[in-house]
């Protein structure tokens, strides 16, 4: 881990640098070093901290997108953060637009990247399989449009997590739920500024899920990121950060009242 993780009561996190809160939200196998890259750009000017969602620890019966919102709100009351920019990757986006959507008062920016929400393919199409190594491998390279990215580091970390049943089955509780909250008829109440980064190769939300959101949530913007795939923060980091630093930038000195994308 390149950067320590905090533990203060039940939550843990990463928390780098000062200023604005940049809140950010990683995927259903992600993890807080999804995000290195953004600490690495952004914690000079901004206050970067990262929760470590409790996916796998969730009681099978209480496994869903409710649970994680629940957990997301009492660690933002807990860490007392306010008007913060919300950033979420796949799962991530997902639990990102319900806190927006509920909590859209204490969100200054939101910005989503291979979100789930509309349409995902769960680990390209199906649940984990238990005790194949080569199974997660080829799964976790589907994620990446360079399958090298797919380090065996990470590969280890995933096979770990899924040779574990009780964490299987609370993947496949979060994977059901996050199907089943479809957004589309919501959308249009989100009314901060929405940033949209979506790899042109994604296969497991695809370009037409980026510009589907583009169309439901007015005024927001579309990148799109070339030769990547679900993690452009992961996979195209400098490219990623250029379009983050310049929508940040955007929006930085507009009052939180006015910074809304339309009236």
């Amino acid at each position: 881990m390149k950067y320590p993780v905090h533990a203060e009561g039940r939550f843990q996190f990463i928390d780098e640098g000062k200023g604005e809160t940049l809140l950010l939200l990683h995927g259903l196998f992600g993890a807080l070093s999804n995000w290195d890259g953004i600490i690495d750009k952004f914690s000079d000017r901004y206050r970067v901290i990262i929760p470590l969602l409790p996916i796998y620890e969730l009681p099978p019966r209480e496994a869903g997108l409710e649970a994680l919102l629940a957990f997301l709100e009492d660690f933002v009351a807990f860490k007392e953060l306010t008007n913060v920019t919300v950033i979420g990757n796949s799962l991530g986006g997902h639990i990102g637009l319900l806190y927006t959507l509920k909590n859209q008062e204490n969100v200054c920016r939101l910005v989503l990247t291979g979100s789930s929400g509309l349409f995902e393919n769960s680990m390209g199409g199906s649940f984990p399989k238990r005790g194949s190594y080569d199974y997660i491998r080829e799964r976790v390279a589907y994620t990446f449009y360079d399958p090298a990215v797919a380090t065996k580091e990470l590969v280890d970390e995933v096979f770990e997590t899924t040779s574990s049943i009780p964490k299987c089955m609370s993947i496949v509780g979060i994977a059901k739920s996050a199907q089943r909250h479809n957004l589309a008829k919501d959308l249009h109440q989100i009314n901060v500024p929405t940033l949209l980064v979506w790899g042109l190769n994604d296969t497991i939300t695809p370009p037409h899920v980026g510009y589907e959101f583009n169309r439901l949530i007015a005024g927001s913007e579309l990148h799109f990121v070339d030769k990547c795939c679900h993690a452009p923060m992961m996979e195209r980091p400098d490219e990623f950060n250029a379009i983050l630093d310049s929508f940040l930038e955007k929006y930085s000195s507009v009052p939180m009242a006015e910074a809304t994308v339309r009236s």
